[in-house]
């Protein structure tokens, strides 16, 4: 069965519409590849007469948010960075032109587990409005929503400071060869392992099995030729990713 929800047809707007957030209405796709993540954040912001937010569609992976988003056409798109089939990135890439609709253009807000100043600046330069972590709150939640559908630019605490300073420099950052090595999940394993999370704490941050993460963090250890976490912790932190 497939992950992606059908999306409804664009709703004729009424005068009469009473939504919540004082009368504000916006139409939303959430695309994320947890199905119980969607359905929390659903449950918590979809309450369109209490927050004004509209859920008209759901996707899981790449292939699924172009086309619900295409279809739908929302007002705004809740994107997380990591998703099957090429990622955040690749979803901007090909919804551009929705972007670009000067009209009735789509917006971006990335939401993701990740405050890595390489997943901020990556959908941000792909033409993201925002990012936020997903320890947000439901109320902020629907706050930057409603910002984001208004043009403002909405970013978590700390995160807009990788934004200023991507933007500022004209220098392209150098390419570490060594962590270009490991894929996006092993990445956000290797942060939260050298932070000092334990696994089990890890999977349910990322919403993986504890299994899942020992297998990505054995993966690390060999790509980086690294004995431990110990000695994983002081590579990290040498190259300032904690």
């Amino acid at each position: 069965m497939s992950d992606a929800t059908e999306a409804s047809e664009p709703a004729e707007p009424t005068g009469s519409d009473e939504g919540g957030a004082g009368g504000r209405r916006v139409r939303v796709v959430l695309v994320d590849d947890h199905r119980m993540f969607r359905t929390g954040v659903q449950a918590e912001i979809g309450r369109t007469d209490i927050t004004g937010v509209e859920v008209v569609g759901e996707a899981a992976d790449v292939d699924q948010a172009v086309t619900v988003i295409t279809t739908a056409r929302p007002e705004v798109v809740l994107l997380d960075v990591h998703l099957p089939g090429g990622g955040g990135v690749e979803v901007l890439r090909r919804c551009s032109p929705l972007m670009a609709d000067a009209e009735n253009p789509v917006r971006f807000l990335a939401l993701s587990v990740s405050d890595a100043a390489e997943d901020v600046i990556g959908v941000i330069r792909g033409g993201a409005r925002g990012y936020v972590t997903k320890t947000i709150t439901g109320t902020d939640l629907v706050d930057s929503i409603f910002r984001v559908q208004e043009g403002d630019a909405v970013f978590s605490p700390r995160l807009a400071g990788f934004v200023l300073d991507a933007f500022a420099s004209t220098d392209a950052p150098p390419v570490d060869e060594d962590l270009d090595r490991l894929t996006q999940r092993e990445r956000e394993v290797l942060r939260l392992i050298a932070r000092g999370y334990a696994y089990k704490e890890i999977a349910k941050q990322l919403y993986i099995s504890v299994k899942t993460v020992e297998s990505h963090v054995s993966a690390v250890l060999r790509k980086l030729q690294l004995s431990n976490r110990h000695e994983l912790t002081r590579w990290a932190t040498a190259r300032r990713l904690v």
